[in-house]
């Protein structure tokens, strides 16, 4: 039994049917450049009438531009390089927290001379603020703001010192970068020196007007 040639209506609608997928294909691939050749391999046999055959394939298709692509080292959400300097826990690293803290204080007060002005000016101001007849609140307020100020300090001197680390030439945004640390420790002497005025300026005046 022979087998008769295909119709022309068949013809013609094979023809249709091809070119329909080809159009439908070619936007696709437009908006896909990046498209690997397997996943065009996977959807060259498919019927654009049809259901999708591969769903999960080419959902991760869809999501492979930006899920396997590796972070750069800008970037706030890549991860932190490894730091054998952060594995103590527990005890171990109170104790070398502690000794760390202690070798800055030395460092500071050899190499800093403003904090050493400054530790001799809290040298004398807390037991002044430790002695006084005020207010539990108000003495926080004296001794906090003595502190305040050898706090600030320490931060702007380890500023410098980073500064200074990375290069000792002369430039806008390393003098910008120690005037602001400056800046910084000159609040905090006013605040200390405002604070200490407002507690102490009453119970001054008291002082004075028992005395007469």
């Amino acid at each position: 039994m022979t087998r008769r040639a295909p119709s022309t209506m068949q013809a013609r609608t094979s023809s249709v049917r091809r070119a329909s997928t080809d159009a439908l294909r070619a936007p696709r691939d437009a908006t896909r450049p990046h498209a690997t050749d397997a996943a065009d391999a996977r959807n060259a046999g498919a019927d654009p009438f049809d259901d999708d055959p591969h769903p999960e394939a080419n959902e991760a298709d869809a999501h492979a531009g930006t899920s396997s692509e590796p972070l750069s080292p800008d970037d706030p959400l890549a991860p932190l390089p490894f730091n054998p300097y952060k594995g103590n826990r527990g005890l171990t690293r109170a104790w070398h927290a502690m000794k760390n803290s202690l070798a800055g204080f030395q460092v500071a007060i050899r190499e800093e001379s403003a904090f050493r002005q400054e530790l001799t000016l809290a040298a004398i101001l807390l037991p002044i603020g430790l002695i006084v007849p005020v207010e539990p609140v108000a003495r926080v307020l004296l001794l906090g703001s003595v502190l305040l100020v050898l706090i600030v300090e320490l931060l702007n001197s380890s500023v410098e010192a980073a500064i200074d680390r990375i290069s000792l030439e002369r430039h806008e945004l390393s003098r910008r970068a120690k005037d602001l640390g400056s800046a910084a420790v000159m609040v905090a002497l006013l605040m200390c020196l405002m604070t200490w005025g407002l507690v102490l300026t009453p119970l001054v005046v008291r002082w004075i007007d028992a005395w007469r």
